[in-house]
């Protein structure tokens, strides 16, 4: 721990990291449906409605399917348990939160991984076909997008040497120079493209569809309602709000706190929520562009993916 660091400040932004993404991600949500329907000429529902939406479900009465296992209900619950660890101990507002040491990119590779392999087992535990099907796309998409994930950030380690996200993101703000060289834009182009997987965008996915031969994450949730249901979606928005703020954070690390205080926090909460919501407009409006590519031209998609991680990594290792 950095002695200039207590652990009452420690704690303090894990807290307030853990609060922000339960709060912004339902709201990073609402604007970016404010957006789209602004882009395509409708008002649109209010930034707040996901919220009100989750209160809405989280109020009705829980429902399962009949012969499923402890296994259904425990799916949503890792999920979300899973993503609150990342919100805990990643560096999103500050370079110093709890249990930072263990913030190891290989760690937070598992967590993501691990609640997705547990929402698709929760589907293939009710027996439909949808859920099946579901869960069998899922983990194609996942078993190409978490490797990409994991070696577009071992990209950005190699010149940190470390693989620890905090001394990543401090190290690049020691050394500038490293954010335009030509590893961090192929990891930055790949960190892209994983995000949109991971989150289901549009190209990958649609989150707003009904057709089920064309879904892929909304197909494993049909049969969650109520408060299961709450927190799927919930989970979902916490992801894509974590995904986020790490692009942020390792690419353009300016404005997260380096020293304790309530005015450097103040300063990195601006800053993050600025940069989240950027983020959050541009795919928004980048979504408005595109269609929905076809399933089998996905893995292609993460596969160029992967490529441009690999590519990332053999150049940094070769440019000193």
């Amino acid at each position: 721990m950095n002695s200039s660091w207590s652990y009452v400040s420690i704690a303090a932004v894990s807290l307030l990291q853990v609060m922000l993404v339960l709060l912004g991600g339902p709201l990073l949500l609402g604007l970016m449906r404010k957006v789209r329907c602004r882009m395509e000429g409708r008002v649109g529902p209010p930034i707040r409605q996901p919220l009100l939406d989750l209160r809405k479900l989280a109020g009705r009465e829980r429902t399962r399917p009949e012969h499923t296992s402890w296994v259904f209900p425990l799916a949503p619950v890792v999920l979300v348990a899973t993503t609150l660890v990342v919100a805990a101990i990643a560096p999103l507002l500050a370079t110093n939160p709890a249990f930072g040491w263990s913030a190891d990119l290989f760690a937070v590779v598992f967590l993501f991984l691990l609640g997705s392999v547990s929402l698709a087992l929760g589907a293939l535990d009710t027996g439909t076909a949808f859920g099946g099907m579901g869960a069998s796309r899922a983990m194609t998409i996942g078993a190409l997008a978490e490797p990409a994930l994991l070696v577009a950030i071992l990209a950005l380690s190699v010149p940190a040497h470390s693989s620890n996200l905090p001394a990543i993101i401090t190290r690049s703000l020691a050394h500038p120079a490293w954010l335009a060289t030509p590893q961090r834009v192929l990891a930055l182009v790949a960190f892209v493209i994983v995000i949109i997987a991971e989150s289901g965008r549009l190209p990958v996915d649609n989150p707003s569809t009904h057709l089920e031969l064309t879904m892929i994450h909304e197909a494993m949730v049909l049969e969650y309602a109520g408060p299961d249901l709450a927190l799927v979606k919930l989970a979902e928005s916490m992801r894509l709000v974590v995904l986020l703020t790490l692009l942020a954070d390792l690419f353009i690390p300016w404005g997260i706190a380096t020293a304790p205080g309530p005015s450097h926090l103040a300063v990195a909460l601006v800053a993050t929520v600025g940069k989240v919501a950027l983020l959050g407009v541009a795919l928004a409006a980048f979504e408005v562009t595109v269609a929905k590519l076809r399933l089998f031209r996905v893995p292609e998609l993460l596969a160029g993916a992967f490529v441009l991680a690999i590519l990332a990594v053999l150049s940094a290792l070769v440019v000193p």
